[in-house]
């Protein structure tokens, strides 16, 4: 069994995160303050080693890498119940919010910080003896498809990637409507600016 990095994009994959990592703390016995409950855990057990890696004073922290382009919704993970549970480079932050527009999140503010996206994600990833791939958790957004796009393109033929999308709800959310002037949108009309 090889080792996955979990890459959480934009407020949905971020919040997607920081929901799911306590169950896999829960499972793996993973205490908030990333200290196992039992000093065993984690030895010689293949399907801990692909959720988490050990550090050199016994935590147990997830292979994995959060990215938004504005520090609100990392801000959420700082202040949560499992705030301990990511290093600090694992959390990574714009200073601007792609404002559900895919061109900002690809093209111009996602650039200024794809360097250091990939630079984080490059660590733990030369800790793994066996890196299998990727698993990418984001929404149809700014930042989730924008970004998202770019940092496909810039690990592709890397490794496997296994993607996770979120769509918008047409019936809650009032951002085609706004941003490109649907009255009613359907999802033909979401369909059809995807292909685009």
């Amino acid at each position: 069994h090889g080792e996955c990095i979990f890459i959480h994009i934009g407020q949905a994959g971020v919040q997607i995160g920081n929901a799911c990592w306590e169950p896999y703390c829960l499972e793996y016995g993973i205490q908030p303050d990333v200290q196992p409950s039992d000093k065993t855990i984690g030895r010689g057990d293949d399907s801990f080693n692909i959720f988490f890696s050990e550090t050199d004073t016994d935590k147990h922290v997830p292979r994995a890498v959060l990215v938004g382009l504005e520090p609100r919704v990392i801000d959420e993970v700082h202040t949560g119940p499992y705030r301990q549970l990511f290093h600090p480079e694992q959390l990574v932050t714009g200073k601007e919010d792609a404002a559900n527009n895919y061109a900002c999140g690809c093209y111009t503010i996602g650039k200024e910080i794809i360097g250091l996206v990939l630079d984080q994600i490059q660590k733990p990833a030369d800790q793994c003896t066996g890196l299998q791939g990727f698993v990418v958790f984001h929404s149809f957004g700014g930042t989730g498809s924008g970004f998202t796009s770019l940092l496909m393109g810039c690990l592709q033929g890397k490794k496997s990637k296994l993607e996770f999308s979120t769509y918008i709800a047409l019936q809650v959310s009032t951002d085609a409507g706004r941003n490109f002037h649907i009255e009613c949108p359907t999802y033909t009309n979401l369909n059809h600016l995807i292909t685009r």
